[in-house]
Order: C-alpha cells, then sequence, then structure tokens
C-alpha cells in the first residue's frame, strides 16, 4: 500500500467505531464526499490534480441535496448525527456566501503571480518604472 492512501476497509471500520455502526458511517461517508464536492466547486479545495475550480451552481447543488439528506432522514438518526449534519450543512452555507469574495481575491492574486512570473521570463517585457525623471526636475 502506497503512503498517502487510505485503506477503505479501516477507514470504515474506524468511522463505524466513531459512529456506533456501519450504516451510520457509510451515510457520513457519502455525507463527506458531497461536502468535500461542494467545497471544491466553491474553489476551498483543489482536485487530484490541484486545479481550483469555481461552479457555484454545482456548490449550490451539494447543499441542495445534503439538505435533502436532513429532510428525508429526519427521525431515523442520532441527536450526534443530527448535530453533525447540521454543522455541516451550515459550515458549506456560510462558505457559500463567502465564495465570491475568496475567488476574486484568489483572480487578483493570480494576475499578480502572473505579472512577477513575465517579468522574471520576458524582463523586456515586463512593466517598467522609470527613475529617470525623479528629482531632475528638482522635486524630492
Amino acid at each position: 500500500m502506497s503512503v498517502g492512501k487510505k485503506n477503505p476497509r479501516r477507514e470504515a471500520l474506524r468511522m463505524a467505531d466513531m459512529f456506533g455502526d456501519e450504516d451510520a458511517a457509510r451515510f457520513f461517508q457519502v455525507v463527506q464526499m458531497l461536502q468535500r464536492s461542494t467545497m471544491l466547486h466553491m474553489g476551498y479545495v483543489p482536485d487530484h490534480e490541484g486545479n481550483v475550480h469555481y461552479n457555484l451552481m454545482e456548490a449550490k447543488e451539494g447543499i441542495e441535496v445534503l439538505r435533502m439528506f436532513q429532510k428525508k432522514t429526519q427521525g431515523n438518526l442520532s441527536d450526534r448525527e443530527v448535530q453533525m449534519l447540521r454543522a455541516i450543512i451550515s459550515e458549506l452555507q456560510m462558505l457559500f456566501t463567502k465564495a465570491p469574495q475568496a475567488h476574486r481575491q484568489r483572480q487578483e492574486e493570480q494576475a499578480q503571480a502572473d505579472v512577477v512570473r513575465e517579468t522574471f521570463t520576458q524582463p523586456r517585457d515586463g512593466p517598467v518604472e522609470d527613475l529617470s525623471s525623479s528629482g531632475e526636475d528638482g522635486e524630492e
């Protein structure tokens, strides 16, 4: 087994111990997959190749599916499971509201990094600051 890879069976047993039964553990594995997918589509988590995605419609759909799970499992989950599902949905909803601002910030940071990269790879084409005229006019 390679380093960094989780043994699915061992992970399922660990989660079953945490939740008390294997069905609850599998249910929360599905919830966790939807949570990760939703965060990926909001740009908070890169994909397996390191690419960042931004698709709020997909993210919204992920949240809606989790809300549907919450509604359809009402009365069938333990108090702890209800609390965990509610916390996951609340966190995703909060992140959803912040996603556009975070996306704009990432774009601005990427644009600045691109300018710096271009300056070092193509110095003749990079931005130039003309320092020759400061001081000749008597200004300080």
